[in-house]
């Protein structure tokens, strides 16, 4: 059982602390609720900028990673389309170091001409080297915008255009974070061998005079029943041919939302699978096949991601997933690999609450959902899935109308 203290500042900043005396490392993650789905069509990609360009140094600090190092620290940050976590790790003697430069960066960034021509720079050598220069690379700036027509999702956090961040000027990176980097739209969990009163003060004094800003008013186009399938063909010149088959499902919060992700783990959670036994082992249609879920705020997608075998067609390799599908949906799961699959997922979501960041980024991610008491009671969310739930929510997910696929290749 995780047990936490919040507090709110009188700026609107949230405050998560978890006393953990087993470790002699404090961890802090800072969330801003703001991703790619908060971008301007004609401006996206701006979130993964701010990832670098809240690296890049303030008047104060002109280098971040250099300070945390000389503490004996570590730091990183991450973007996706509903939010963005910056987080560290140090010594635990030197946590008024590190909130003092996490409160440093959301005062104020050193925005200047030469500081965004550099990430500018950073990101579209990132775009080049992670999205064109790699095999598959781009499957994610091809699959979105095929399974949506009008939500924002239908962009990767690189953008939608790499001439967005390209072309970005101050005015418009020090809009975008004058908007979005301010206490109140921001969670600070603290995770370590601390005293939550002590941290709450420190909170205080470093945060507590930032200014609040204006209220982000957020509505989102909801994206409309997929009423027909949708299809791609794709020329690459990759190892060997891929499909990818996309479903939209249902938003983090709501009751589907764990029955869909059992789904995709009895599907293909490990070589004893059921897409892996007969669409690989048996059938010999794939050399590997794999089946998740984005996870993400609102509607996500549900993806089937395959290698087919040399001389297997794309249109054969489709009609065996689709089969399978239906199969699985057309069957009343047995109890005991329901228990199977619940038990697996309990094991794995207690272990990746076992490191100080890890609960830290966690409490962050949970708060920001709107339940945090879920970091403990997700487990039992999930226990009360049914066989029928499962039937259910597949009949409806797997509809044929609902697919979008991607032939890959050669």
């Amino acid at each position: 059982m995780i047990s936490y203290k919040t507090y709110i500042l009188s700026n609107g900043l949230t405050l998560m602390v978890m006393e953990d005396a087993s470790t002699p490392l404090v961890s802090v993650s800072t969330l801003y609720n703001v991703g790619a789905r908060d971008e301007d069509p004609s401006r996206t990609g701006f979130a993964h900028l701010f990832e670098h360009l809240m690296f890049g140094g303030t008047r104060q600090v002109p280098d971040f990673d250099a300070v945390v190092s000389k503490v004996g620290g570590d730091s990183n940050a991450a973007t996706n389309n509903d939010f963005t976590n910056y987080y560290l790790t140090v010594p635990a003697r030197f946590l008024e170091t590190a909130l003092w430069l996490e409160s440093d960066r959301m005062r104020q960034l050193d925005f200047s001409e030469r500081s965004l021509a550099v990430q500018q720079s950073v990101v579209t050598e990132e775009y080049h080297y992670r999205y064109l220069n790699q095999p598959y690379g781009d499957k994610w700036l091809l699959l979105r915008p095929l399974c949506y027509k009008v939500h924002p999702y239908r962009w990767c956090t690189i953008g939608s255009d790499i001439r967005h961040v390209q072309e970005a000027t101050l005015d418009d990176v020090e809009h975008f974070f004058y908007r979005y980097y301010r206490p109140n739209n921001a969670i600070v969990a603290v995770v370590g061998p601390v005293v939550a009163d002590e941290v709450a003060k420190l909170v205080e004094k470093w945060f507590g005079d930032i200014p609040a800003g204006d209220d982000v008013e957020r509505h989102y186009p909801q994206e409309p029943e997929q009423t027909s399938p949708r299809h791609l063909d794709v020329e690459r010149e990759v190892p060997s041919n891929a499909l990818y088959l996309g479903y939209l499902m249902s938003d983090r919060l709501h009751r589907d939302f764990c029955a869909t992700d059992l789904i995709s783990d009895m599907l293909s959670s490990g070589t004893s699978s059921r897409l892996y036994n007969d669409l690989v082992k048996d059938r010999e249609l794939f050399t590997e096949i794999d089946a998740y879920i984005t996870g993400d705020n609102d509607a996500g997608l549900f993806v089937v991601d395959g290698k087919l075998k040399d001389g297997v067609s794309f249109d054969a390799a489709k009609k065996a997933v689709e089969q399978h599908l239906q199969r699985f949906a057309d069957e009343t799961v047995a109890d005991d690999e329901l228990e199977k699959v619940i038990n697996r997922y309990e094991s794995t979501f207690v272990y990746s609450q076992y490191k100080a960041l890890d609960c830290a980024m966690a409490l962050c991610y949970y708060q920001r959902l709107g339940h945090p008491e879920w970091i403990n009671d997700e487990p039992e969310r999930y226990r009360q899935v049914t066989a029928d739930d499962i039937a259910r929510v597949a009949r409806s997910l797997f509809a044929p109308q609902r697919q979008s696929s991607i032939y890959y290749g050669r």
